[in-house]
């Protein structure tokens, strides 16, 4: 069978490389054809586009290459075509793929959709342009199903990708990691900034800015597989900062605290159980414009699936040196670290057990087979 998979990010690029390893085992003869990352690459068969040549955050951000990721629309259209898949798999990266699956299903193309767009949070109207434009939505958060059926829209529940994720990793010495990379017997507290410039330029200055007020612990930076470490340098110039880059689930493994950007890094850094504080910044015309059509009550996926706050955000205007150290220092505590652990352990029963990529590609198969 062919399969034309579509991801836009970074946690698209693990996700769907799973889901591809997933498809192997039912389908021997899988052909891809994908816009990925590097780690779909490794998997097998053709990349056409990389996801770092559209890695654009926030309204302005995308109204201003808006050129570009038009023309990148079409060609992707025209590419499917040639290919002609027995099925499009499109993952997460919603105002890409929405765009893709509209046409495709009028062009008669199987549509499939994993990890569904945050229609939740926004825009809730989408989902009758989903139901109409996609044939099978897998989603990965537990409340998404019931959020669906409020639609009459039946779609399968697969269980969260990333708990297949970290439970196949080999588990990482810690005094090793601290030798391999420089480190000092200090306990360490991860830097997630993010994974585009505008959103790393936004937070990691903030983050900085706190070290000197732990001298007790050390501070490393979670580089992100799509910058090169001379991006962060401006930023970590004249401090001990440590960075290292396409390690951030080993960094995870062996960390005591972590300042995250408000993404899926959130629940990552919560199933490695480590206490976290949420930042987010943005422009402030993408802030203003976001506060008006988003509705939810947090914006972390690990407050969300808990419906209530298990971790402190900082958003915006209260993102500031003075409240991001009074919230580091308090998950520092044992006392608040004791309760995180326990809320974490209750967050993970949530997100149902492992094999959500063996679910979901079971699902698209058979389905093909039909």
């Amino acid at each position: 069978m062919k399969y034309y998979i579509i991801a836009g990010e970074a946690s698209g690029d693990l996700h769907g490389s799973n889901l591809m390893k997933a498809i192997v085992k039912q389908d021997a003869n899988a052909d891809f054809r994908f816009w990925g990352g590097d780690l779909m690459q490794n998997v097998g068969d053709t990349l056409v586009k990389h996801y770092k040549e559209r890695a654009f955050m926030g309204f302005i951000e995308i109204i201003m290459n808006l050129r570009k990721i038009l023309g990148m629309i079409s060609f992707c259209k025209k590419d499917i075509a040639a290919y002609q898949p027995d099925v499009l798999i499109l993952i997460d990266n919603s105002g890409f793929n929405l765009r893709i699956a509209k046409w495709a299903k009028v062009e008669g193309f199987r549509t499939n959709y994993y990890i569904s767009p945050q229609v939740w949070a926004s825009r809730a109207s989408r989902v009758q342009k989903i139901k109409r434009d996609v044939d099978a939505m897998f989603v990965i958060l537990p409340f998404e199903k019931e959020f669906y059926k409020k639609y009459d829209y039946d779609v399968h529940f697969v269980g969260h990708p990333l708990l297949d994720a970290i439970a196949d990793r080999k588990p990482v010495n810690d005094a090793k990691f601290k030798a391999e990379f420089g480190l000092d017997d200090r306990s360490i507290i991860a830097l997630l900034p993010g994974s585009r410039k505008q959103e790393i330029t936004k937070m990691l200055s903030v983050m900085l800015s706190v070290v000197d007020s732990f001298p007790n612990y050390q501070f490393v930076i979670a580089g992100a597989p799509s910058q090169e470490k001379s991006f962060y340098d401006q930023f970590i110039q004249d401090t001990d900062v440590k960075f290292i880059s396409n390690k951030t689930y080993d960094l995870l493994s062996v960390s005591t605290a972590a300042l995250v950007t408000s993404g899926t890094a959130t629940l990552e850094t919560a199933l490695y159980k480590v206490p976290q504080v949420v930042c987010y910044k943005a422009s402030n015309i993408s802030y203003q414009i976001a506060k008006r059509i988003i509705t939810l009550e947090y914006i972390s996926l690990v407050n969300l699936i808990m419906d209530r706050e298990v971790v402190k955000e900082l958003i915006q205007n209260d993102f500031t040196t003075t409240n991001v150290q009074k919230e580091l220092a308090r998950i520092l505590d044992e006392n608040e670290r004791t309760q995180l652990f326990e809320d974490y352990f209750e967050l993970e029963q949530k997100l149902g057990g492992k094999g959500a990529s063996d679910n979901a590609a079971t699902l698209i198969y058979e389905a093909i087979k039909k």
